[in-house]
């Protein structure tokens, strides 16, 4: 297999066979995100990501169980293409029981319920989707390039399409100010779309990037281990579900993890644990391992 520059995945694709399907994000303009600015979008040719997959099937044999496809908004890509890599690798792997690959509200509306469909078909099983935040105001400082009503309506469509969805938020990615609206906004949108999986991140700011230039000009203020709790506690609290709520990842405060609703109070107990463990015992993660 052949990669051009860093290649990123969620961590619940840490066992994924990685085909690098795009080069770096068609967006590329978050005000937050670093992992993309080196590079100039483009997407590979169809017949160079089968090589790939060709490659795959020497070096692993056909037991592959999971491919993912970076780059950024993989799904920007055409239906056509997509598709067509999707059975190519479903042809060559029949132990597949995953294909996944990123996807924002952005790109997202670009494509019909009816290509979503074609998609599913094709082998797609789920579109990870970087939401960060429900409210509109903090969806436009950062530069999302969607809104929260453009969020309900995509991810509505994927999950009627057939297709896995999960959504990813920022804890603190509002600052002090707009704590309160971030996590109840964004409980708000979760609660519409009910992904199958809610994902926890904390915010910390990374080298490179126009929100790490407000932080360190003091436009920006980060949110305090108990703030940042506080935040995923009132999240978590307004939630409704159905849906798995997962904190995995190193940026986060503590591993908050279960089933929504049933889950819900065991959860909110584990925060109020850690709310009474002193902030000078947590440990912000170092910008450069973001």
């Amino acid at each position: 297999m052949r990669y051009e520059g860093t290649v990123y995945r969620p961590p619940s694709e840490a066992g994924s066979l990685l085909i690098q399907a795009t080069i770096g994000c068609p967006h590329n303009r978050c005000a937050f995100c670093g992992m993309y600015r080196k590079k100039k979008f483009r997407i590979r040719p169809v017949a160079d990501i089968k090589e790939d997959l060709d490659m795959a099937l020497e070096h692993y044999g056909p037991g592959v169980e999971s491919i993912f496809f970076p780059d950024g908004n993989t799904i920007f890509m055409k239906t056509d293409q997509l598709a067509e890599i999707l059975e190519y690798a479903g042809k060559l792997f029949p132990r597949l029981e995953r294909m996944t690959m990123y996807g924002s509200a952005k790109f997202l509306k670009l494509k019909t319920l009816l290509e979503l469909q074609r998609l599913h078909g094709a082998g797609l099983t789920r579109i990870h989707a970087g939401m960060e935040s429900g409210s509109d105001l903090i969806l436009a400082r950062i530069n999302k390039g969607f809104t929260a009503s453009e969020m309900i309506e995509c991810g509505l469509k994927v999950r009627e399409a057939g297709i896995e969805l999960s959504e990813y938020i920022l804890i603190g990615i509002g600052g002090p100010e707009h704590s309160r609206e971030h996590a109840m906004e964004s409980a708000r949108v979760l609660n519409a779309i009910t992904p199958e999986f809610t994902r926890l991140r904390t915010y910390n700011p990374v080298r490179g990037t126009p929100l790490y230039e407000e932080h360190r000009q003091g436009r920006f203020e980060l949110l305090s281990p108990h703030q940042a709790l506080r935040e995923t506690r009132l999240l978590i609290e307004n939630l409704t579900g159905p849906g798995e709520l997962v904190s995995d990842h190193v940026s986060n405060y503590g591993w908050v993890n279960g089933k929504l609703p049933q889950d819900k109070a065991a959860m909110l107990e584990a925060l109020d644990k850690l709310l009474q463990v002193p902030e000078s015992e947590f440990q912000r993660v170092d910008p450069r391992y973001m």
